[in-house]
């Protein structure tokens, strides 16, 4: 990992969002948040990188959450943009092939190809007197720190 600086990462939602900033060797701070609040993280990180999980067509119908995940997508961009950080986007895909070298890889796969980056569960993880470098992650966080983790090597 090359990164020697914070980066946001983002994994938008139709009213909350998961965020995790990470500093290229562990969580600095995560959440899952409204999208109002996550709008404010973009401001407290002024300057910080953004990188978000974005939407991609794989050629099946969509319902209007994944277009109102798309304006959310276009208000964090503008937010960000605003206070000076860069934004960038990366499909499921990219962060899929990334992390498991397969586009057929499911959530399972990518949370174990996190777990052994950061030397297995229990390292990883560790506990709550010791926490781990991603300590805490939960639910869509995970998508989150793969989005970061694409992020910090792209950097």
């Amino acid at each position: 990992m090359k990164l020697n600086v914070k980066l946001l990462a983002i994994d938008p939602g139709t009213f909350e969002s998961a965020w995790v900033l990470f500093d290229g060797a562990k969580v600095l701070a995560h959440g899952i948040e409204s999208n109002v609040t996550v709008m404010g993280r973009l401001r407290e990180h002024a300057g910080c990188p953004v990188w978000i999980e974005m939407v991609a067509c794989y050629g099946m119908a969509v319902g209007s959450e994944v277009f109102e995940t798309c304006v959310w997508i276009g208000r964090f961009w503008e937010t960000a943009n605003l206070n000076g950080s860069s934004f960038n986007r990366v499909t499921r895909i990219q962060v899929k092939l990334h992390l498991c070298h397969s586009a057929q890889a499911k959530d399972t796969n990518i949370r174990r190809a996190i777990l052994d980056r950061f030397g297995g569960t229990a390292a990883a993880l560790g506990n709550k007197k010791q926490p781990g470098p991603i300590y805490g992650l939960v639910k869509h966080e995970w998508a989150a720190m793969a989005v970061a983790l694409y992020g910090g090597d792209s950097q």
